[in-house]
């Protein structure tokens, strides 16, 4: 049986917002900063509309709407509570604000976690179906959105079009896949999406070929994991004290799944938790059980804290 938020009856799919454009490098910045910068309007979503919004960022209306659908989806800005309104979010606060982290994204840790943002929650339909649903390891664009059209009508969700389908996956690829540079496409323009860098997938062979990249990802560091693994335990099961190993490697939208890692990769990481989050967290194989234990003070909210550790220690290693 087939199981994760894509299969609740009360999920619904997504397949743009981005107005086609991949995410491109200095949008994120960019946005976040526009929202800071306004947070004392009362009304301040207005900032993304109207001429006024095309001369603040400098580009078309149709870029500006996906610069904030991009900035949203990665979990740096997000919808107040109050009408009309926009504000940051904790973590947007704690890369790019005030002594941020990683104001110019020159940390992989930022990139990872805006790759487990938009791949680890189900609101991207794309995103999250392919690193938690399908199957293979190859792909073409063409089998991607019959495999999307396919899930669409299966779960009867309405006004999905495969045009639609279609331009999603162009730009799903087109996020994690550099274009091959050529006389009309330029260095700049192939590596128009920061999230390239991570090697998550890579074009093979023939033109339309891709091939996801699976096992240890050296870049990925233990203060995302952390928070990744605390982020689906939260959305997964979060009454639970123990989360399984078949939980975290297979389940959708865990970081097994999410991150492209096999058995052995994570279960070395989850082999570290106690040392990492000073006890926090506990790696059990009791009587043959496979599962992490976590403190009954430990509080959701506060797994953006472990992020800080990967920043620190690049810190001092360039310091050195």
């Amino acid at each position: 049986m087939t199981r994760g938020p894509l299969y609740q009856d009360d999920y619904k799919p997504q397949f743009s917002g981005h107005e086609t454009f991949p995410l491109r490098y200095g949008w994120l910045k960019k946005a976040f900063d526009a929202v800071w910068e306004s947070q004392e309007l009362a009304e301040n979503k207005s900032i993304f509309l109207g001429d006024d919004a095309i001369a603040r960022f400098g580009v078309g209306k149709n870029m500006v709407s996906s610069m904030r659908h991009w900035a949203t989806a990665a979990g740096l800005i997000c919808d107040s509570n109050q009408p009309n309104r926009i504000e940051v979010t904790r973590l947007g606060e704690l890369i790019f604000g005030q002594g941020g982290l990683d104001p110019y994204m020159e940390n992989p840790a930022t990139l990872w976690l805006i790759h487990w943002n938009l791949c680890g929650a189900p609101e991207k339909t794309t995103w999250f179906w392919v690193f938690s649903h399908f199957a293979g390891v190859t792909f073409e664009r063409d089998g991607l959105v019959k495999g999307l059209t396919n899930v669409a009508k299966g779960r009867q969700w309405t006004r999905v079009a495969m045009a639609t389908v279609k331009r999603d996956v162009e730009c799903f690829v087109r996020t994690y896949v550099a274009r091959v540079a050529s006389g009309k496409v330029t260095h700049e323009d192939a590596l128009e999406s920061p999230l390239t860098e991570l090697g998550l997938i890579k074009s093979i062979g023939k033109r339309d070929g891709f091939r996801l990249v699976r096992g240890a990802k050296t870049s990925l560091g233990d203060g995302v994991f952390v928070f990744a693994l605390l982020n689906f335990w939260k959305r997964f099961s979060p009454n639970a004290k123990t989360l399984s190993f078949e939980a975290l490697a297979h389940e959708p939208g865990s970081p097994g799944r999410v991150f492209l890692l096999d058995e052995n990769d994570l279960a070395d990481r989850l082999s570290d938790l106690d040392e990492i989050t000073n006890g926090a967290l506990r790696w059990s194989e009791t009587a043959g059980l496979k599962q992490v234990i976590r403190d009954e003070d430990l509080d959701f909210s506060l797994a953006a804290d472990f992020i800080q550790l990967d920043y620190h220690k690049r810190t001092k290693k360039e310091a050195a």
